[in-house]
């Protein structure tokens, strides 16, 4: 019988198993593809079996892997139940808000005045999508944003709760003809090109979005772009090239742009709070009671009657 399994290797296993592809898990992972293979071949030599057919078309799971499958995910569940029993209360929650200005920055703010004795750590990624790698791969407990554009895979391993449902806006520069506009309808938008964040993977979740907003409406989006690091560089970057921007009601200020709201109809932007699935932590408890305060006073969660909002995400925020 085998002793002695490393938690690692059982991690990669689970990680091929739900991508059923080396280089998405190898992704997931943040490891090397030949290290995951390493992985992945000490543990069939391990246990005796082979637990993939590989071909260079597709990866399936061998009756064995189908068998050590649910084994591994409740052994893991139980090691991360072990070490969070163990781990110091005071160990600080990471938390990605994604930039200080919005949703999740003032559900972070508000926690953090409430509950001073703990240490609520802020980190500023640029999309959900990369936010949830950085969870499911430990370096990372909660973030906010989109759940719908996340993998069948990622959300299978992750805990979420809606927040708010954004109103959608869109950024112009202060002479664009429509600038002058105090509401942008939509059909305004025909013909005009947009940035929504296309070529960054870390915000798969978002260009996701955009391009189910724009279909059939004759609004493009901008050409791919590689990712945009800081609030500094995407400012930078956005005027030099003079973008029009889809943005969230709460959006940074750029000098010589103007935020304006988007209507007939209201696109919504479904913002929920996601955690990896077991996580035990007195900052997660606290930011439930902040998340639950605040949509209930502002009353977030409540749509307009003229409004937009993809059916795949009305389903997984359970109000649509």
């Amino acid at each position: 019988m085998p002793q002695d399994i490393e938690p690692r290797l059982l991690r990669s296993f689970t990680a091929v198993a739900d991508e059923l592809h080396f280089t998405r898990a190898a992704a997931r992972l943040f490891v090397a593809q030949q290290a995951l293979s390493r992985d992945i071949r000490r543990l069939e030599v391990h246990l005796g079996a082979d637990l993939f057919v590989r071909t260079t078309r597709q990866v399936t799971l061998t009756p064995a892997g189908e068998r050590l499958l649910p084994h591994a995910r409740r052994v893991l569940s139980a090691h991360d139940q072990l070490t969070a029993a163990f781990a110091r209360t005071e160990r600080p929650l990471l938390v990605d808000v994604g930039a200080k200005v919005g949703t999740a920055y003032q559900v972070l703010t508000r926690t953090r005045a409430d509950v001073p004795d703990l240490e609520l750590v802020a980190r500023f990624h640029s999309g959900l999508t990369g936010a949830a790698a950085e969870i499911l791969g430990g370096r990372l407990d909660v973030s906010f944003g989109r759940v719908a554009g996340l993998t069948p895979a990622a959300l299978a391993r992750l805990d979420h709760r809606p927040v708010r449902y954004e109103p959608m806006t869109v950024l112009l520069p202060d002479d664009h003809p429509l600038a002058a506009r105090p509401e942008i309808p939509l059909a305004a938008l025909a013909g005009e090109t947009l940035y929504a964040a296309a070529g960054n993977a870390a915000t798969v979740e978002w260009t996701d979005l955009a391009e189910r907003l724009f279909a059939g409406r004759g609004i493009h989006i901008a050409e791919p772009f590689p990712e945009i690091d800081g609030e500094e560089e995407f400012i930078r970057v956005v005027l030099k090239r003079r973008w029009s921007v889809l943005a969230s009601v709460e959006f940074i200020e750029l000098p010589g742009m103007t935020l304006r709201p988007i209507v007939d109809p209201v696109p919504l932007s479904p913002i929920s709070m996601v955690w990896r699935r077991g996580l035990r932590h007195p900052g997660l408890d606290a930011l439930h009671r902040t998340v639950g305060d605040l949509a209930a006073r502002h009353r977030w969660l409540s749509r307009p009657a003229d409004s937009w909002l993809p059916d795949p995400d009305a389903r997984l925020t359970h109000l649509g």
